[in-house]
């Protein structure tokens, strides 16, 4: 899908919506006079120091561990050239293109607020690469979070410079010579300061963290979709949704979590079938179904504190050395990927448990001990058939996966640079596993809705919700009723694009209106 207009990129912070557009939407990029005037200015000062005898550090010196030594002012175009070859040292399988545009993007914003010293000429190339859907080939291993994405970012510098190989607007591999030339682009002949500007940044990490946030946010309602269907089809009760039990416990996701599940329960005749004391012998609901909104909506309030950390480092100039307002060029940390590491680390602990919470349900629906009523593994004819058996087996698997990956990665720290950089973030392996929990998350919901379907349709003539029947039909539309044993992986992956592509969703709020 290809976005037509075009994002403007100027000092002020960029928002949520213009990444989700560069970054997957393959939306163009134009820099605001603003920004360009900005970009002047600092590099009026850089070119001051660089004049000048006084050595001024990623100006006139070397890098890192090597930054003691003066370069000759003849040296220093190679200077660049060699930092940003010797720092694109990734490996293994490329990255996914809307990581790297969204990598992009984030790193041209910085060089718009003015604080990096970059030409306007080089931020020019950066915002045409963009425009014309040109991707440099990044590599999954190669950062550490600090100084922020070096290898990411300096793949992207090299293409700047005509080198390394890039994908093309249309996916082709090709090098980055001939992807600059039919683009018609200049490839840039980088100059003081500016291979150092390139790849000193958390732009990798904050775009994962950015589209983790936006995946979230609608596999949080989702979450509360399938937890109401299984309710619904375990004969469970919604009275514990009640607002005036959410506000006992003021946690703001939580009340928003059992206001959605309320709204996508009405009007079931399911519900209503046992509402009467004397009929119905159960006391309490599993924790599964009955805590539903206390798991989800502190997911929620996790995201929302992700949001914060992603607002405001959408509001920061990452850069070292920085230039401030008054001219001064100043070293400083703000490379350090540990607030954006953090964020994503929680957000692995958020898909991990409301995933382990959605295979329980569904493994509830399996046992006749506790499915009420429905056959063992909703099968068509028991012991010759086994249903949804292996689909609670392949949520586990899925589940015990994510666990694994829950497990932080910015408490982790393998000094570098000859100890000069003794202590990193690891932001960039935080980001890379959240994207495969995220994944996960959403094949294990699926599997949620499709049994509790299942299990919706065995109990006709009772008739479910109307928000709920909304999701079975959708289903439907690709997936069959209750039957003898079919071919079930193509199944679950129609639930999964059901899930991923926000059908799931839409398909309720066409009933419900928009959920919270």
């Amino acid at each position: 899908m290809r976005d037509n207009g075009v994002v403007n990129v100027g000092p002020e912070p960029l928002t949520f919506d213009d990444v989700i557009r560069v970054a997957r939407l393959g939306a163009a990029v134009q820099l605001t006079d603003d920004a360009v005037a900005a970009i002047a200015a600092a590099r009026q000062r850089v070119d001051e120091l660089a004049e000048s005898p006084v050595p001024a550090y990623g100006v006139s010196t070397g890098f890192g561990a090597l930054a003691t030594r003066h370069i000759d002012p003849a040296l220093r175009a190679q200077l660049q050239r060699s930092l940003v070859r010797s720092h694109a040292a990734g490996s293994g399988p490329e990255v996914e293109t809307e990581v790297v545009r969204a990598l992009m993007l984030l790193r041209l914003h910085t060089l718009a607020t003015g604080h990096t010293g970059i030409r306007p000429t080089t931020a020019k190339t950066l915002a045409g690469l963009i425009s014309a859907g040109i991707t440099p080939v990044v590599h999954e291993y190669g950062s550490l979070g600090c100084s922020g994405d070096l290898a990411p970012l300096a793949h992207v510098a090299l293409a700047l410079m005509g080198e390394g190989p890039v994908r093309d607007a249309d996916g082709r591999l090709t090098s980055a010579a001939e992807a600059l030339k039919q683009a018609g682009l200049e490839p840039v002949e980088l100059a003081a300061k500016e291979g150092l500007a390139l790849i000193n940044g958390t732009d990798g990490m904050l775009g994962m963290l950015i589209m983790a946030i936006d995946d979230l946010t609608r596999l949080v309602r989702t979450a509360d979709v399938s937890a109401a269907m299984s309710v619904e089809a375990l004969l469970g009760t919604d009275r514990v949704f009640a607002p005036e039990l959410q506000a006992l416990r003021p946690h703001p996701g939580q009340a928003r979590a059992a206001a959605n599940m309320t709204r996508v329960l009405a009007g079931s005749a399911i519900m209503e079938s046992h509402r009467d004391p004397n009929a119905c012998t159960r006391v309490q609901d599993a924790y599964s179904l009955r805590c539903a909104p206390q798991v989800a909506g502190a997911a929620r309030d996790t995201i929302a504190h992700a949001s914060n950390v992603a607002t405001w480092e959408l509001a920061s100039a990452v850069d070292n050395p920085a230039v401030l307002a008054d001219g001064r060029v100043e070293s400083n940390g703000n490379f350090h990927g540990a607030p954006v590491a953090y964020a994503l680390d929680f957000l692995a602990i958020v898909a991990a448990d409301l995933a382990s919470m959605s295979e329980r349900r569904t493994d509830r629906f399996l046992d006749v001990a506790r499915n009420h009523g429905l056959p063992a593994f909703l099968a068509d004819d028991p012991g010759v058939d086994s249903g949804h058996m292996i689909a609670q087996y392949t949520q586990a698997a899925i589940v015990s996966e994510l666990k694994r990956l829950a497990a932080p990665a910015s408490v982790d720290s393998i000094p570098s640079s000859a100890m000069q950089e003794d202590h990193v973030s690891m932001g960039w392996s935080a980001a890379r596993k959240l994207r495969r929990s995220v994944d996960g998350l959403t094949r294990v919901l699926a599997i949620e809705v499709l049994t509790a379907a299942r299990a919706l349709d065995l109990r006709a003539p009772l008739t479910p919700a109307p928000a709920t029947a909304a999701v079975v039909k959708a289903l439907r539309e690709t997936v069959p009723g209750p039957g003898p044993d079919r071919f079930l992986a193509p199944e679950i992956d129609a639930a999964v694009r059901l899930v991923a592509d926000g059908s799931l969703i839409a398909a309720v709020e066409a009933v419900t209106g928009p959920l919270d």
